[in-house]
């Protein structure tokens, strides 16, 4: 049964507190990175000063490829933390993105906690976001246009999130239709589109299929950071034990899979789930991904230490992501991908 707005905004509010803590990490299952370890170059000639990350995404210039993933919007503590994270943003000239707006179209009380991203954040790029089980239901696209508006958007992300959905009381686990509508909806949007998952992973078959709808971009939002069912469990009042709290494909797996799609199909693979220092980035980086995104970490960052400290938390990130390069022989993030990693179980 659909939610009204005030039920809306409360979930999350919810979310927010949740995810200001580790309770709703994974319980056993990791992003898969620990399993890879990268090859020592003992005789690297990589020049540390000429490293550069600079990238285009979205047809503007980034200087890291990084995205600050979709968190917030839609709640009175939304506006405060889209506003801080867009001033990081816009400082250090990388991605941004919105929280799910799907609040935004049930009334107008809280559209600022997502026009604020925009307006402190004007030279970056922005994706706006709505849930894949609200595009189903739409009996036209009017709506997903408006809310590129609102935010100015240069992409729109579409969320998948079918376990989350499942775990939610009163969730919607209907996402029939779904690719019909996504083939429309390419067409009907002056925006690319990127479809993400939440915390359980995109298969290479799924990515696939999603691909053939004329979708642009691909994020895997892979197992091992935040479970998004955990989240959904702990709201229920249900134990940490539950079977589902751990469902989902480690991102590692997810990267190294659908990044082999990439020869048949021109899209922009992210990574993310479970990115939490420069190492997981650089393997990010290294099996295909084109940016890596994080967003747990970077909300508990903003809350501890302000814009500031999201700022030096991702430049002490890519710090070490050029200390690997060097150390692997790699002057570019291309040939960071050749064969620079190592699986754990083929060094014993």
């Amino acid at each position: 049964m659909p939610e009204n707005a005030d039920q809306t905004s409360l979930r999350k509010k919810e979310h927010i507190e949740l995810c200001l803590t580790d309770d709703v990490a994974f319980r056993e299952k990791k992003n898969g990175f620990d399993n890879y370890d990268f090859e020592n170059y003992a005789i690297t000639e990589v020049d540390l000063s000429k490293i550069n990350f600079e990238t285009s995404f979205l047809n503007k210039k980034i200087k890291y490829p990084f995205l600050i993933s979709c968190m917030t919007g839609g709640t009175p503590s939304s506006e405060n933390i889209n506003a801080r994270l867009a001033v990081a943003a816009n400082n250090l000239n990388i991605a941004l993105g919105v929280g799910s707006q799907r609040q935004a179209l049930e009334n107008d009380e809280y559209h600022n906690t997502y026009r604020i991203i925009r307006k402190n954040a004007p030279d970056v790029p922005i994706l706006g976001n709505l849930g894949a089980s609200q595009v189903v239901q739409l009996q036209s696209f009017e709506p997903v246009k408006y809310l590129v508006n609102q935010v100015e958007a240069d992409a729109m992300v579409i969320h998948v999130n079918p376990a989350q959905e499942l775990m939610q009381n009163k969730g919607e686990p209907d996402f029939r239709g779904l690719l019909k509508k996504l083939r429309k909806l390419v067409k009907y949007l002056d925006v690319p589109i990127i479809v993400k998952e939440v915390g359980a992973g995109i298969s290479r078959k799924a990515a696939e299929r999603l691909l053939e709808t004329g979708v642009k971009g691909i994020d895997v939002a892979g197992a091992g950071g935040t479970s998004w069912s955990g989240v959904e469990i702990l709201r229920n009042n249900g134990n940490s034990n539950h079977l589902f709290w751990d469902w989902g494909l480690p991102t590692s797996y997810c990267l190294r899979e659908v990044a082999k799609l990439k020869k048949k199909y021109k899209f922009m693979l992210i990574g993310s789930g479970g990115i939490r220092h420069g190492f997981d980035i650089a393997k990010s980086l290294a099996l295909g991904g084109d940016l890596a995104a994080s967003a747990r970490v970077i909300l508990q960052t903003l809350e501890k230490s302000g814009v500031d400290g999201v700022s030096k938390l991702i430049e002490d990130w890519f710090e070490t992501v050029k200390q690997i390069m060097f150390l692997t022989g790699s002057q570019t993030i291309s040939q960071l991908r050749n064969n620079k990693l190592v699986k754990k179980e083929n060094l014993y």
